[in-house]
């Protein structure tokens, strides 16, 4: 019993020495080393067993108070950026009636009073938008209100107003409402230069999604310079691009189109306009129109109702190394290589070369030898999305420009001056005449003068005011000595007649479109008397007119 409790005890302590910590805790036994519990011990080179404290599980770090100061931050800035921009933010419902024919044999919980009457029922789409000016201007995607017979602007705060469309460009799928409020009453949105933002860069989208309204999301740019295809509208067949558009991954639905995506700052930096997507929600690919595009269209919809697209007339695309190689040219040569020339087209007009020439490119059937835009005026053109963006940043109808091309392994510079993009906003009625009927009689039609119009008259491009096309035999206007037009020219496909007297003011108002004319001479009465300031020959006459009845 003594052998077994002595074997009991020895046991515990060496369980004892092997759980310490040799560095800093060791326990001996006095009387142990003389202890052989085995046999082999004395011929063993190994030393006792001993663990550190090195060895054992780490002691689990403790848990740090969180610092939230900068969730915070962000928290705060994403909350201002909302509060600052919500109030120019709107959304936007459209009503059109759409034919119902083909329907009336549908069984409906009720019976039309005429089953003779045509049979329409209401369509209606919504969309975003936001406040431009105090003027009551309200900036929309044209696919938002298109063919819209009714429309209503919604503000943040609850009001309601009616709205009507005083301007829309397809080609850049911008339009502008008009809503009578105070101007103290809006609150016009900030607006940001696109050609600034990078990649990287915080976005925020303000809008309307599937009718959730004043919705917020986040992300960033994620690329810059993209194109969008459209379709020309005219039946050709041909695409143009709206250049320089954003890239963003943050979060756009249907419902968003029209609204502001803005940076950090609150700025506009473009308009969300379309998303790629096959189930029409958020891919977190998302496209806006960029501000540089907005402020120049937005500007010429107030004013005249449309925006002339600057159109040369070419189809192409980026000179690879592969096509400068076919046409020995330096491998790293950057530009646009023209394709086609379309026919009667600026391009054309100026002399610009396609390809023609038959060759292959890895075995696939190519032609090439076209020009080769490689600047436009100063602008350096390295790929066809630069000179998209060339014509849509820098350039009006009518101007002239200078592309500077290698021909045939020659750089030469070509002249061409721009026409008005086929199948854009110019609309007939702007060039039909349009007779004054108010009530005051001047006794003339006229119609808005514009870019083409003016070039045709050797006048400045940006020559604003109403050319007179008929003068109404013994009217105030035939006393006077005004003149009309006489001389007949094609512009964009209608024959207008051009060379008459140009009203550009009626006493100290200034007058830019036949609406400005019919609006000021229906505040006259016969009998006044009124003067005309008018552009004759180049030479500025101001002539005596007195207003009669008709």
């Amino acid at each position: 019993m003594k052998k077994i409790g002595l074997f009991i005890f020895i046991s515990a302590l060496l369980i004892l020495s092997v759980t310490a910590c040799s560095g800093a805790l060791q326990i001996e036994v006095p009387g142990l080393d003389d202890l052989q519990l085995d046999p082999q011990a004395e011929d063993s080179n190994q030393a006792p067993a001993v663990v550190s404290s090195e060895d054992l599980p780490a002691t689990p770090p403790q848990p740090q108070p969180l610092n939230l100061d900068n969730l915070e931050n962000l928290q705060s800035a994403y909350i201002e950026i909302y509060e600052n921009v919500i109030p120019s933010v709107v959304s936007i419902s459209s009503t059109r009636m759409i034919d119902g024919s083909g329907l009336e044999n549908i069984p409906f919980p009720f019976e039309f009073d005429d089953p003779e009457e045509e049979f329409q029922y209401p369509s209606a789409s919504s969309g975003s938008g936001f406040v431009w000016d105090t003027e009551g201007h309200i900036i929309t995607n044209n696919h938002v209100i298109e063919d819209g017979e009714v429309i209503r602007v919604n503000f943040s705060d609850g009001r309601s107003v009616l709205a009507d469309v005083i301007g829309t460009d397809a080609d850049s799928d911008l339009a502008v409402l008009k809503v009578e409020l105070p101007a103290d009453e809006l609150i016009p949105i900030t607006v940001s230069d696109s050609t600034a933002v990078r990649v990287g860069q915080i976005a925020v989208a303000i809008g309307n999604p599937f009718n959730l309204e004043s919705s917020m999301t986040t992300g960033i740019v994620s690329g810059i310079g993209r194109s969008l295809s459209i379709d020309a509208g005219d039946g050709s067949g041909l695409y143009y691009s709206i250049p320089d558009v954003i890239q963003t991954d943050a979060a756009i639905n249907p419902g968003n189109s029209g609204g502001p995506l803005v940076d950090i700052n609150g700025g506009l930096i473009g308009v969300t306009t379309a998303i790629e997507s096959p189930i029409r929600a958020n891919s977190g690919v998302g496209y806006v129109i960029p501000s540089v595009i907005v402020n120049k269209v937005v500007p010429l919809l107030i004013r005249d109702g449309q925006y002339l697209q600057p159109w040369i007339g070419i189809s192409g695309f980026d000179l690879t190394p592969e096509y400068a190689g076919l046409m020995d040219l330096d491998a790293a040569q950057k530009g646009a290589l023209i394709q086609e020339v379309q026919p009667n087209s600026p391009a054309e007009e100026a002399g610009l070369i396609g390809s023609t020439i038959e060759g292959e490119i890895d075995g696939i059937p190519v032609t090439f030898g076209g020009d080769v835009i490689i600047a436009a005026d100063s602008d350096p053109i390295s790929d066809f999305e630069d000179l998209v963006a060339f014509l849509a940043r820098e350039t009006i109808v009518g101007q002239t420009i200078t592309l500077k091309v290698i021909r045939e392994g020659e750089t030469i510079d070509v002249d061409l001056t721009l026409r008005a993009r086929p199948g854009s906003s110019t609309s007939e009625e702007t060039l039909q005449p349009e007779e004054i009927d108010s009530g005051a009689w001047l006794g003339i039609s006229g119609l808005s003068i514009n870019t083409d119009v003016a070039i045709e008259m050797d006048l400045p491009d940006d020559t604003a005011g109403v050319l007179i096309q008929t003068i109404t035999a013994d009217s105030p206007a035939d006393t006077a000595g005004l003149r009309g037009s006489y001389k007949p020219v094609d512009i964009n496909g209608q024959e207008v007649m051009v060379g008459g007297d140009i009203i550009q003011r009626i006493d100290r108002e200034s007058v830019t479109s036949i609406e400005e004319l019919v609006d000021i001479i229906s505040t006259k009465e016969p009998g006044d008397d009124v003067v005309l300031s008018v552009l004759r020959d180049g030479q500025t006459l101001t002539i005596d007119v007195t207003l009669a009845e008709r």
